[in-house]
């Protein structure tokens, strides 16, 4: 007999733009991904690896995006992210030598020895492709890695079905390529839902998909249940609903735990701290001064950046510790309450940007495993679970048919549909639209025409990213963003109008390959109408 009353299920959204510029022998933007590495997937996977080695017994659901996961084994990203690393270690043993016998020499010390366990474990553990890494935990059953749309693509706001069933399509192939299984699961982009979008999940085998807290409450009928069991979609896929109790908690820098004043200040960097002529080797080549992600103070408090005070590694962890303790108690009530009103055991499932654990919160992956530690040893009131688990030990869910709706401010697509970015759309609906055209008129290509016809697929799901949107809006990037989003619409329209003639420039082909190397294996049918209508009539 079970004693637990409820079941826990942290879901961890992991997801960058594919951004890679071989032109440049270094690129800012690109920093997004290294910065991501060293501070939360790498991370993360040395948590797992503690616990593991420890015999705790953990659960955790990650989707890690197509455009992340192409990163993550890119060559030429590989090397780069390797001298990312080697440098600040070299920064990080000069600034023992610095620091010594000042209040700084801890936090210093913590950094050398982060940096050598980053490289320990992405050379010698994972050999140079961390996906290595989570493949080893999701076959020890560990973690459950969920898919995403192929670039993280916002699909209510797509004309043509034929796109819905492509990003689809093409995710579930390329996770094939890389974890060896079809995908179980999968992340909607910005957990954008549209009615009638899951029969495509159910014609490529995904079992489960997640939403925002409204999409469920509202859909019909009422769930019985709210969000603490999942729906069946009338197609028979299962919705998975955040609960906003436990994702305040930790989300907010003001009320949750990342805002204690003993945590890692997150905006006072050494790129600005140190001496000009020291910190240059480790700035980009235009020698700007930028963050460089190494951080010497503590949060302190609502006083200026000049007057943070030292950060104390060892005094973080304790909170770290103590967070993981009362949010565990939290839960224990909750589901405690809930199973006592539901009459059943409820699941509490928790959604969260990965890269709020380490990234925006230093501390985060601390607070993880002890919360897994924590759990293991401490309490019998709850069970973790993947989504996976939890259909296998409950089948019976009620059928309701969610509402459209995505997280995001307001929480119906106006973050990505908006006075800054509709410009977009009558660009990617033509784009689309003749993306379909040239699927369905070369069913079968070879040489030159395939290749243009692939790099066409390439182009147009980059173009197709929520991320270029969502930048545009909230203002951070925009001129990069904007300049992606029609580099990509201009590529394939050169590209487009070469297939039609029957004159493709092999140049800007080549050069189109060069750049864009997204799904290398790419199939451009997948945007056919035939492979729209197949997936729709195998849903049925």
């Amino acid at each position: 007999m079970n004693k637990e009353k409820g079941y826990f299920s942290l879901v961890l959204h992991d997801h960058l733009p594919f951004i890679r510029h071989p032109e440049y022998p270094d690129f800012l933007e690109e920093d997004w991904f290294f910065e991501a590495m060293c501070e939360t997937y790498i991370p993360l996977l040395d948590v797992y690896e503690r616990l593991t080695q420890e015999g705790v017994d953990f659960r955790v659901t990650m989707s890690l995006t197509p455009p992340l996961c192409n990163m993550m084994t890119d060559a030429l990203l590989k090397e780069r992210f390797k001298n990312y690393v080697y440098k600040r270690l070299e920064l990080s043993e000069r600034e023992l030598v610095r620091t010594r016998n000042t209040p700084f020499y801890d936090v210093a010390s913590m950094y050398e020895r982060k940096f050598k366990r980053i490289k320990q474990l992405y050379e010698d553990y994972y050999h140079s492709n961390i996906l290595e890494g989570f493949k080893k935990f999701q076959e020890m059953g560990k973690i459950e890695v969920v898919t995403c749309g192929a670039t993280h693509g916002f699909l209510p706001l797509q004309t043509r079905r034929e796109g819905v069933n492509a990003q689809i399509k093409l995710a579930v192939n390329d996770y094939v390529e890389k974890f060896g299984r079809k995908p179980r699961g999968i992340w909607l982009g910005e957990c954008a839902y549209n009615p009638g979008d899951d029969n495509y999940l159910k014609a490529h085998g995904i079992r489960f998909f997640f939403m925002e807290t409204h999409g469920i409450i509202y859909g019909t009928p009422r769930p019985r249940y709210g969000v603490y069991a999942p729906v069946y979609c009338p197609s028979g896929v299962a919705a998975f609903s955040r609960d906003m109790e436990s994702a305040h908690q930790v989300w907010s820098a003001e009320m949750g735990y990342p805002g204690d004043t003993r945590y890692r200040e997150f905006y006072r960097d050494l790129g600005y701290d140190l001496e000009y002529d020291y910190i240059k080797p480790y700035l980009h080549e235009d020698g700007v001064r930028r963050n460089i992600s190494v951080k010497y103070h503590k949060i302190t408090g609502k006083v200026a950046l000049s007057e943070k005070q030292p950060y104390n590694p060892a005094e973080a962890r304790e909170v770290a510790a103590m967070h993981a303790g009362n949010f565990l108690f939290n839960r224990e009530r909750q589901i405690e309450h809930l199973h006592h009103f539901l009459g059943k055991k409820p699941i509490v499932v928790s959604m969260y940007d990965a890269e709020l654990f380490g990234h925006w919160w230093y501390e985060g992956p601390d607070f993880l495993e002890f919360f897994f530690k924590k759990v293991h040893y401490d309490q019998k009131t709850i069970k973790l679970v993947t989504p996976v688990e939890y259909l296998s030990m409950n089948p019976d869910n009620q059928i309701v048919q969610p509402s459209m709706s995505s997280w995001g401010d307001k929480g119906y697509n106006e973050v990505w549909l908006n006075g800054t970015n509709d410009w977009m759309y009558r660009h990617l609906h033509k784009a689309i639209d003749r993306m379909i055209e040239i699927a369905n008129k070369f069913p079968t290509a070879d040489g030159v025409l395939l290749r243009a016809l692939k790099q066409c697929g390439r182009e147009i799901v980059l173009a197709t990213s929520s991320d270029w949107a969502f930048l545009m809006t909230v203002g951070t990037a925009k001129t990069y963003s904007t300049r992606r989003f029609l580099a990509h619409i201009q590529r394939f329209t050169k590209l487009y109008e070469g297939i039609m003639r029957g004159n493709i420039d092999e140049e800007a082909l080549k050069d189109a390959e060069w750049r864009d190397t997204i799904f290398p294996n790419i199939d451009y049918r997948a945007f056919s109408t035939d492979e729209q209508v197949k997936a729709i009539n195998s849903a049925k």
